[in-house]
């Protein structure tokens, strides 16, 4: 798919960024980072400062016309999120302060009914968020797996299939690596697992942002979304579930706004989504999401992708030239995000400091990430980056991991 931006038009998107417009050790700013945080377009700030300044009210409780606005704008950004990730129905979209509280909540409730000799399985490929939940589940005697990844960083499909048994009942999954940039098949993870009886939550904290996302397609039961990864504020993020698997679940959080009815003996939990909705909810960021989502489809997801994987196509043959450097990850685009991780002989793991001084060229986009680690060290260091400006030779910003 060709893109419909013309690189011109790419220049003057950079400019809704107003940290990009700033300045260090008198050379422009190339943000190298975005695959801890996205940068915020101007359109999002204001969203939230309007909710501030002019419609600030709880929301669901009251009738009167600031309340009303709130609530409107409230559940209007929920509606732009259903409509992001192609989900069925409102009630399917579960606000949460982003993925890793999102993937929690389903680990806490999906773990109430796990008992010992029921299996999890996971892979070698998470972040830590969607693999620390899991593995605590050992420690109660549910056996916990994790399916191995191929040189080329790749699932081993073959590993998956072995150890996905009768006795699985979920497979946690990320549908982009935050590391080797791998986007997976989630919906042949998924047709496994569901046939097997186990159901499948996914991590879409690397992929959401940067690709058009279809929960309906993929066929998981959980899909989790990191709201300031994909420009929104910091603080927000849903959990996407399946409307039959919610309606099951136990809540995460108990308090106001999540329930019915509330007797001296017992509780009734409201209906979906605020059974999951405990307490008053970050309003401001759900709006500032919203606008998120406005912005990336006024761009296209579409358009995005295409971009990110010339960048990310540009980015592998200039560091492929470089002998010290040995680059992780699959080489076909179509099934690569923009992450490039890689090794560099011969850099201590105490010389980041110096490295990141040093000029080098990257590459153009706000998603395309290097990953460095000290060959001499066990556990090394490791600074990630990702750029949103426009290509230059740049000294490195990001940020030690």
């Amino acid at each position: 798919m060709a893109s419909t931006i013309t690189p011109a038009r790419w220049v003057e998107i950079k400019k809704d960024f107003p940290t990009l417009a700033r300045t260090f050790n008198g050379k422009p700013l190339v943000y190298l980072d975005s695959a801890a945080t996205a940068q915020k377009p101007q359109a999002v700030t204001d969203a939230v400062v309007a909710y501030y300044t002019k419609h600030t009210a709880n929301v669901h409780r009251a009738v009167y016309e600031l309340s009303a606005e709130a609530t409107e704008r409230f559940e209007g950004a929920r509606e732009k999120l259903r409509k992001f990730i192609n989900a069925k129905s409102t009630k399917e979209v579960i606000w949460t302060k982003g993925a890793t509280e999102a993937i929690n909540l389903v680990r806490y409730s999906v773990g109430l009914n796990l008992k010992p000799g029921d299996k999890v399985l996971s892979t070698l490929m998470e972040h830590h968020s969607n693999f620390v939940p899991w593995q605590q589940l050992a420690r109660r005697g549910v056996e916990v797996d994790y399916v191995k990844v191929t040189p080329d960083g790749l699932l081993d499909l073959a590993d998956y299939e072995a150890k996905l048994t009768p006795n699985t009942k979920l497979v946690a999954v990320t549908q982009q690596s935050n590391v080797l940039g791998t986007i997976n098949d989630i919906r042949a993870i998924s047709d496994k697992a569901h046939a097997v009886g186990a159901q499948v939550m996914v991590d879409g904290a690397q992929s959401t942002p940067h690709m058009q996302v279809d929960v309906q397609a993929m066929d998981c039961d959980w899909f989790a979304v990191s709201g300031h990864k994909m420009l929104g504020p910091t603080g927000i993020g849903i959990l996407y579930g399946k409307e039959r698997i919610l309606e099951q679940m136990e809540p995460f959080h108990y308090g106001g706004d999540m329930i019915k009815e509330v007797k001296i003996l017992n509780t009734r939990w409201n209906d979906l989504p605020n059974k999951f909705e405990a307490g008053t909810q970050p309003i401001a960021e759900a709006i500032g999401l919203g606008a998120a989502v406005d912005y990336l489809n006024g761009i296209g997801m579409g358009n995005v992708r295409k971009h990110e994987q010339d960048l990310t196509a540009y980015a592998m043959d200039k560091l492929g030239k470089d002998a010290s450097l040995t680059i992780y990850g699959p080489r076909d685009l179509s099934i690569r995000g923009g992450v490039v991780s890689f090794t560099m002989k011969k850099v201590h793991r105490w010389s980041t400091t110096c490295t990141r001084r040093t000029s080098w060229t990257t590459t153009r986009t706000r998603a395309t990430s290097a990953r460095w680690r000290s060959p001499t060290s066990r556990r090394g260091r490791t600074t990630r980056c990702a750029a949103t400006a426009s290509s230059s030779s740049c000294s490195s910003t990001g940020s030690s991991g």
